[in-house]
């Protein structure tokens, strides 16, 4: 199945240059809301306690809240969390987890009758757990491009390399900003996220590097943005089915998913958009600028 009629030409080099302005900005505005908003850390790095709540009609914070300060719970943090449904976090941690969701189901069903609420959960981290899973899950984002960086150069050649591995952090910078402007929950699940996106984003720019390192030989005297346009081209419609039918799945389950999912489904929706864009607008741009200071050995003496 083709969308794209063969032979089509479309002048993506040309448009390069104001993607390419485009993304510098958006990634000097998502590194200034990393130090100057910073992140809504999950339980999973800030460490506390964290207990789901599903009550039977709709209830305002400001009344949990009241009942939380109540049994000690002063720093109670509620958030919304489906239909009827809250989360309650706070800093302080814990060993006695049974006894503490005791507690607070006890004072609630006080103040809003017995059998019109459940807690359906509480999770405990400690502060000396929450850094260590932070520190594991910059090393796993980290050692995932280390590796990507050098299977690509060893399969194709080092300028491919570095132009797909500056697309995936592209990408990665990205999703972050949107979700430090956004103030959305950064947890492990978004990591896996984050790491699902990478692979998708190299797998998505090494199509179009496959492409472009079979067209060099058959178009000897063409010049490499010539070629690089062509290939684009080429892989086009395959591009375009991919990534709609991704972002069709991720999007229903962003819709349709619930509140558990909800956050992941929209880091992959926004990493697979960027994915496919960084592919073509980021990645390739590395390359071409590569070959103009650093030019390839048979072009070099031609």
């Amino acid at each position: 199945m083709e969308l794209v009629k063969p032979g089509i030409n479309i002048n993506f080099v040309g448009a390069m240059k104001w993607c390419v302005i485009f993304s510098l900005v958006l990634t000097t505005l998502c590194v200034v809301s990393f130090l100057w908003k910073g992140f809504t850390y999950g339980i999973d790095f800030a460490g506390g306690t964290l207990v789901q709540i599903k009550f039977k009609q709709n209830t305002s914070a400001d009344s949990i809240r009241k009942v939380m300060t109540g049994i000690g719970i002063s720093d109670a943090l509620i958030q919304p969390f489906g239909v009827n449904e809250v989360v309650v976090r706070t800093a302080e941690s814990t060993s006695d987890v049974k006894g503490l969701a005791g507690r607070i189901e006890e004072a609630l069903s006080a103040a809003y009758g017995k059998g019109n609420l459940e807690v359906q959960r509480v999770e405990v981290v400690g502060p000396k757990v929450g850094k260590d899973l932070t520190k594991k899950a910059i090393l796993a984002v980290l050692f995932s491009w280390v590796g990507m960086l050098i299977y690509i150069a060893f399969r194709f050649e080092l300028r491919f390399a570095v132009g797909g591995i500056v697309g995936v952090i592209h990408d990665v910078i990205v999703v972050l900003g949107i979700f430090s402007l956004t103030g959305k929950e950064f947890t492990l699940t978004i990591v896996a996220a984050l790491l699902t996106i990478i692979g998708y984003s190299i797998h998505d720019t090494i199509v179009v590097f496959d492409r472009v390192r079979e067209n060099i030989p058959k178009n000897a005297k063409k010049d490499l943005p010539t070629v690089m346009n062509e290939s684009i081209n080429q892989t086009l419609s395959r591009t375009i089915l991919t990534s709609f039918t991704v972002v069709l799945v991720v999007a229903v389950l962003y819709v349709f998913g619930g509140a558990v999912i909800k956050d992941f489904a929209f880091a992959l929706l926004v990493g697979v958009i960027f994915g496919t864009y960084s592919s073509v607008f980021i990645a390739s741009p590395v390359v071409l600028a590569w070959e103009k200071y650093w030019p390839s050995r048979p072009r070099r003496k031609k």
